[in-house]
């Protein structure tokens, strides 16, 4: 079955010249701190359930919030203890002062955590737009540049294939990541995205402004096509006529809903893979079955035991 995501034919025909045979598929998954102890149990089943695929590393988001931010680092911290997964910290600028960021990077290299994905924030709940604190950091670029001087972490950052709602330009959102790369970013996860071209554009783009550092898809599952619509107007994805289509009129119908939801996000991620894509950044939203199936159908499969 091929779904008509996006005119993206143009491209793929340039970029199958040099795709060659497929590499492996390579995949990351990404998870929230769970707010209880039941929420606590659900993600460690949840780890549990996808760490078969053998993602190249877990990370895990952070919270303005000083109790997000113990739940994050005690997440990271058990799967650094507990499992042989690779796990990544979230830390942003939002909220904090330079040396409560300087405590908590701290605490993660010390915890062994050698892997930070360093972000801007969100402006906290209530306001529109981020204002850096006088004793904090003015964005990411300058958060990336602090912790490389603190430890030669490894670090990951956001990247917009559709531009940042912030930024005054595409070029100027280029800049901002080029930047970013040159205090110290070794690899860029996309924002998530629905068009397969708007993605391979904004490569072609990264590549002409200099940006040489993986840049990785982020895929986020439809589980609920009223929360995509409403992160989709928060971040500036567009939200095509097609997805509203595919969804429309199953609110009530969570059983149907995850079925379009996998099939939508493995053809995005077949048309990326015959493009020459092997790496994907999975928002699991905490839940296994949809990441799980897509994994399926791009050919990862558990290792057996001999």
């Amino acid at each position: 079955m091929t779904l008509s995501i996006g005119s993206h034919e143009g491209l793929m025909e340039g970029r199958l010249q040099n795709a060659g045979r497929r590499n492996p598929v390579n995949v990351s998954f990404e998870f929230f701190p769970p707010k209880s102890d039941k929420m606590a149990e659900n993600l460690w089943r949840t780890l549990e359930r996808l760490a078969p695929m053998d993602p190249t590393f877990i990370s895990v988001t952070y919270g303005a919030g000083g109790t997000t931010r113990e739940r994050t680092h005690e997440v990271v911290a058990r799967v650094r203890q507990e499992t042989n997964l690779a796990p990544a910290a979230h830390l942003t600028c939002v909220g904090a002062s330079v040396g409560e960021i300087e405590e908590v990077a701290e605490a993660y290299w010390d915890a062994g955590i050698r892997h930070i994905v360093a972000l801007r924030g969100d402006p906290p709940e209530g306001e529109n737009k981020f204002v850096a604190r006088r004793d904090g950091f003015s964005g990411s670029a300058a958060l990336i540049e602090h912790l490389k001087k603190m430890h030669d972490f490894e670090i990951s950052v956001g990247c917009y294939p559709e531009i940042h709602p912030d930024a005054s330009s595409s070029i100027a959102d280029l800049d901002y990541l080029k930047r970013k790369v040159d205090a110290g970013a070794t690899r860029a996860i996309t924002q998530f995205f629905f068009d397969p071209e708007s993605y391979l554009r904004f490569l072609d783009r990264a590549e002409a402004h200099g940006i040489n550092i993986p840049i990785i898809p982020g895929i986020l599952p439809v589980t609920s096509y009223s929360s995509i619509k409403k992160f989709g107007a928060q971040c500036g994805t567009q939200i095509p006529a097609w997805l509203t289509h595919l969804f429309e009129g199953l609110d009530d119908d969570p059983v149907t809903r995850n079925l379009v939801a996998s099939m939508v996000a493995a053809e995005q991620c077949r048309i990326l893979q015959k493009a020459g894509v092997s790496d994907f950044h999975f928002y699991t939203l905490n839940r296994a079955d949809l990441v799980y199936a897509i994994c399926h159908t791009l050919g990862i499969r558990p290792k057996i035991e001999s």
